[in-house]
């Protein structure tokens, strides 16, 4: 009997021993990457893919839109303080950056939106001031939602496998080859996009939020009007008829909203006017997938055809 409870304890010890060995032997993330937020996660799912123990992820999360109201919480500095890059849109969109930086100094910042040229904020896609209703809070010097735009955002996938490249020279090839396969995609996708939205003759629209000039000068729309810059808000009484009387007064046939935001307002103009309410996605939160971007980008296309062609 002695014999054999002492058997069952070895068995136990052995157990114990193997049970913590199979812990420590767990396989640590050999790269850490933080996006900022949601577009410059699905960039970094794309270049990553296919490249061991790359962990890689995104700040905001789906729990916000533009960043325009996040607020960095303790759990947010102490993921940074582990990662080896932090990957931002850039063009004043992360307000908290100067805190990231000023409390961690050493951290790289790989900032994607570098050599793109940027819309002053509250100016249209030609560089005329826009008609805004509301007084709106977003007042950085820029507009920054340079990724709504694919050709920026095929430079944001360059300069960002770039920076990734430096950090982590041993896959450098293989960012490479990434890099070029999801830009080949982009490229498809915009050359589509303008050969089936250049020969539309109506190219008005309203908008929302002030997240569609880099977009709107990619296939040459013109934006009349931006009812609220400051995404979420809505517009009050006197707001809502000054946009129903310009609304009538320039015959716009398309009200785009965001899939992010409620659609009241729009609604309420719609009703009051001839002109109807589609939904443009800026691809601030969505499907957590490589070919996010590309869908929503798709998705956009048909409704903008739906929209506009009539």
């Amino acid at each position: 009997m002695k014999r054999f409870l002492s058997f069952l304890l070895a068995l136990c010890l052995a157990a114990g021993i193997s049970g913590c060995a199979s812990t420590a032997s767990q396989e640590q993330p050999r790269l850490k990457l933080v996006a900022s937020f949601y577009p410059m996660y699905i960039i970094l799912l794309n270049l990553t893919d296919g490249i061991p123990n790359v962990q890689v992820d995104s700040m905001a999360g789906q729990q916000t839109g533009c960043l325009h109201d996040f607020q960095m919480q303790t759990d947010d500095m102490k993921n940074l303080e582990t990662a080896d890059a932090f990957i931002i849109n850039g063009a004043g969109m992360e307000s908290f950056l100067d805190k990231v930086t000023g409390e961690l100094p050493s951290l790289s910042v790989i900032n994607s939106s570098e050599g793109i040229a940027l819309i002053p904020s509250g100016e249209d896609e030609h560089g005329h001031e826009e008609h805004t209703e509301g007084d709106g809070h977003d007042h950085s010097e820029f507009n920054p939602h340079v990724w709504v735009s694919i050709s920026n955002c095929i430079t944001q996938v360059e300069t960002i496998r770039d920076g990734l490249m430096a950090l982590d020279p041993q896959f450098a090839d293989k960012y490479q080859s990434n890099s070029d396969q999801y830009v080949a995609k982009l490229t498809e996708l915009r050359d589509r996009m303008h050969r089936e939205l250049d020969s539309l003759s109506s190219r008005d629209i309203i908008t929302f939020h002030e997240a569609f000039p880099y977009f709107a000068h990619e296939f040459g729309l013109h934006i009349v009007s931006v009812i609220n810059r400051e995404p979420g808000s809505e517009p009050n009484a006197r707001e809502l008829a000054d946009t129903i009387r310009l609304v009538r007064s320039t015959g716009v046939k398309a009200l785009f909203v965001e899939p992010q935001y409620p659609k009241t307002a729009a609604d309420i103009v719609g009703s009051e006017t001839e002109a109807k309410v589609y939904v443009l996605d800026p691809l601030v939160t969505g499907e957590e997938t490589k070919d996010a971007y590309l869908n929503a980008m798709e998705k956009n296309l048909q409704v903008l055809l739906e929209a506009l062609a009539s």
